[in-house]
């Protein structure tokens, strides 16, 4: 027996930028649900208050940008309920800059389509609640790589690469694990922040060099800039989507990601219907790599942007196989199923659609760089 499902209007628009250059748009959001609640407060940090819902059962934050004329409303994030008056951040109106809101909720994370179409490694379906975070929109530029890399060179820091791009407002390429993690906690102290990752558990001493495994409990997790878990990482790509391939939607093209059109429109890659096979046409210039800038195609639903191809982004994670139990903020396991590979994830300019599909997944040792990885950096919310 279905239930019906009773919405209940945030009479608010949200105003939140869409695209660097573009105007300020409305956003409106919506409460779905087994009954009808009530919005006791909505807070100017963004912060809904609601009561009346229903406790062991699960809500559904929508949102669109207009309200009339047919519009679609797109989930936003799965919302678990065990009280009847609940309090939820659902955007931040002061997020650090640059970053984006990724709301605190449920998701559901592997290969949700047909399960014969991806690696046997995107399953089993699992329910992951993560906490809310912030994270880059952009994967990180050179500029930006250059700044924190030339002050942390002179504040005691070593890394293996000195990181490349094609331009300044393209993503930093030929870095490994290491330089990304040593890089998130020169990005911390250069702005006089607690850094998050350290040489032992002990968290006394700030990781600045080397090339150390260091392992979750060497972690402050309440602390500054790191790379998002590879449950993050996945719940940010969604964009709040729920049963999509793509941040977007089912199918993809050029118009929405930098990738190599492999097999358009047909076997293997059905989804695939770009209208030609190959490189990006618009950014196959210049020699390798042929990135694209940061912000060049659309965001999804949280504002991020070249979630799906462009670069590969490293993950914090240690690769493992996942375990059928629903799970609350998982941090990885505490060694890697092949020794020491690390997670990345996200497609790239030079791979096929099948890799920008959001639950697909890929390892390598740490220490390897190429010139279709980078990263992204994450800060947990109550900074």
């Amino acid at each position: 027996m279905s239930t019906k499902l009773r919405s209940l209007f945030i009479v608010l628009a949200l105003f939140a930028g869409v695209h660097q250059a573009a105007a300020q748009v409305a956003r409106f959001f919506r409460i779905s649900g087994p009954a009808a609640t009530t919005i006791t407060a909505f807070r100017t940090d963004g912060t809904l208050v609601w009561s009346n819902a229903l406790g062991g059962t699960n809500y559904t934050v929508q949102t669109a940008t207009r309200l009339g004329g047919g519009v679609n409303w797109v989930d936003y994030v799965q919302l678990p309920i065990t009280n009847a008056v609940n309090t939820n951040l659902l955007i931040a109106f002061n997020a650090p800059s640059g970053m984006a809101l990724i709301p605190a909720g449920s998701f559901t994370m592997g290969n949700c389509m047909d399960q014969n179409e991806g690696d046997t490694d995107e399953l089993p379906l699992h329910t992951v609640y993560v906490s809310a975070f912030y994270m880059d929109k952009f994967d990180v530029i050179l500029a930006l790589w250059q700044q924190v890399y030339n002050w942390a060179v002179n504040h005691g820091y070593r890394f293996d690469y000195a990181g490349s791009g094609k331009a300044a407002n393209h993503p930093v390429q030929t870095i490994d694990w290491y330089d990304c993690v040593k890089w998130c906690n020169a990005r911390s102290e250069m702005e006089g922040r607690t850094p998050a990752y350290y040489t032992s558990a002990a968290l006394a001493v700030v990781y600045r060099t080397g090339e150390l495994d260091i392992s979750n409990a060497c972690v402050n997790w309440g602390a500054g800039y790191r790379l998002p878990t590879e449950a993050e990482w996945e719940k940010a790509a969604r964009g709040g989507l729920s049963g999509q391939r793509f941040p977007w939607g089912d199918t993809i093209s050029e118009s929405q990601a930098n990738y190599y059109s492999y097999w358009p429109g047909g076997v293997p890659y059905p989804y695939d219907v770009n209208s030609y096979s190959g490189l990006n046409a618009l950014f196959n210039t210049g020699g390798l790599p042929y990135t694209s800038p940061v912000n060049y195609f659309a965001p999804n639903g949280y504002g991020l942007y070249d979630m799906a191809g462009n670069v590969f982004q490293w993950c914090w994670d240690w690769y493992e196989d996942y375990s059928s139990g629903s799970q609350t903020d998982p941090r990885g396991p505490t060694t890697g199923q092949y020794g020491s590979d690390r997670v990345f994830r996200g497609g790239s300019w030079d791979n096929e659609a099948f890799f920008c599909r959001s639950a697909n997944r890929i390892y390598l040792v740490p220490a390897d760089y190429d010139y279709d990885i980078s990263f992204r950096s994450v800060l947990p919310s109550g900074q």
